[in-house]
């Protein structure tokens, strides 16, 4: 593998399509390596924008503004970041040859929407999921609920992250309710909604799955250590590393998270997410990409997510190991507004082995994820009370 000098003919360029708070840790691993990048966003001044080598602003759903801006910027990998892509501008880019699309535009396709990831894994792959059914309107999903998803359910968009559009129901007086949010909170509406039975489990972990290239050059699949998580409203606010768990079911969890990335293809980091219950393992989602409860990683392990994910698109060696346990805590918004500030950093800097990431977005809300609190300790649960003070110390202000 060869790099070139940023800004030069020579130069590697990568240009990432979505650039919040992980796109921007992805472009501080690709820029420590030498690596020229371009971020783009659908609003100005997003985190990646203000660490990129250029940035852009385009609706990354229209095919001509986005590959007039592959043509004008000529990188030679692109890596989506978000759901909201024109997969089929992606697909003629593929298939010309003009640029490697990070891991494949096939992975991208399948794991933007639910529906294409769900039929993968449980219809191709067998694998263990919930129950589920689709539906395209709301008599549809009446139907799948009382067909047999049956109460308690969650009602998703097909395209969404970070919990938008989802919503817990537990009788039929709240179909119609999650039925509209799902419909209007999706990335890109397409008119269906994903309706999942409630699985009974312990635990659920996000296993970071590596596909990176060995020292014969032969592809290879690398596995952190799990990680547990804490949702609240479908949204990560805490999650810690290592997650205890059974040999058995790790080892299930494992071979789960190899069948999917295998299928998916390329190279690359993913965020495989499962339910736990005893030794017994469920397939729930994955993403081609850095995962939110990830970024425990920047404290955790030798190389972090994103460096894992940088080393393995560029084809160098990666070291999935853990150094110490550690955990990560949300720092939301709490206002409507923009150009917030944050007191109490050096107070929060003062628990001990702390650190902390604001993320720079130029407006905030009430639940907007503006940071997160970072901390490692001899324990999990020292380490999670850790980064809960950190969070707690964090005070966003007018």
């Amino acid at each position: 593998m060869k790099i070139g000098t940023p800004l030069s003919p020579q130069a590697t360029r990568v240009m990432l399509l979505g650039s919040g708070e992980l796109g921007k840790e992805v472009i501080i691993a690709f820029q420590r390596l030498g690596v020229e990048v371009i971020a783009v966003d659908r609003y100005k001044d997003a985190p990646g924008h203000q660490v990129a080598h250029r940035s852009h602003v385009i609706d990354m759903t229209d095919s001509h503004a986005l590959l007039n801006l592959v043509n004008q910027e000529k990188p030679h990998y692109i890596i989506p970041e978000i759901e909201a892509i024109n997969t089929d501008a992606l697909a003629m880019i593929e298939k010309k040859g003009d640029a490697i699309v990070i891991p494949t535009v096939k992975a991208v396709q399948l794991t933007m929407n639910r529906e294409g990831i769900r039929d993968l894994a449980a219809n191709q792959l067998k694998l263990p999921t919930s129950s589920f059914a689709f539906a395209k309107s709301l008599n549809e999903l009446k139907i799948a609920i009382n067909s047999g998803i049956g109460y308690p359910c969650f009602v998703k968009p097909t395209m969404s992250s970070s919990g938008k559009g989802q919503s817990r129901i537990t009788d039929a007086s709240k179909v119609k309710e999650a039925w509209d949010y799902a419909a209007s909170a999706g990335r890109v509406n397409k008119g269906v909604v994903i309706v999942e039975g409630q699985i009974d489990f312990d635990y659920e972990i996000t296993l970071l799955t590596v596909r990176a290239k060995n020292a014969k050059g032969d592809i290879e699949t690398y596995f952190c250590e799990p990680i547990g998580h804490k949702q609240v409203e479908g949204d990560y606010v805490e999650s810690w590393q290592p997650q205890p768990i059974h040999d058995v079911a790790l080892k299930k969890a494992r071979d789960i998270a190899k069948k999917i990335t295998d299928a998916l293809g390329g190279l690359g980091l993913f965020g495989v997410e499962l339910f736990v219950k005893d030794d017994v393992v469920w397939f729930s989602e994955v993403s081609p990409r850095p995962h939110d409860t990830g970024m425990v990683t920047l404290a955790s392990q030798r190389q972090n997510e994103f460096e894992l994910h940088v080393r393995a698109i560029l084809g160098l060696p990666v070291n999935t190991s853990l150094n110490r346990p550690s955990a990560s805590a949300v720092i939301y918004g709490g206002h409507d507004a923009e150009g917030i500030y944050f007191a109490g950093i050096d107070q929060a800097l003062n628990v001990p082995e702390s650190d902390l990431r604001l993320f720079g977005k130029p407006k905030s809300f009430m639940r907007r994820r503006m940071g997160v609190a970072l901390a490692s300790a001899d324990s999990i649960d020292e380490a999670r009370l850790r980064a809960q003070k950190v969070a707690a110390l964090i005070k966003p202000s007018l």
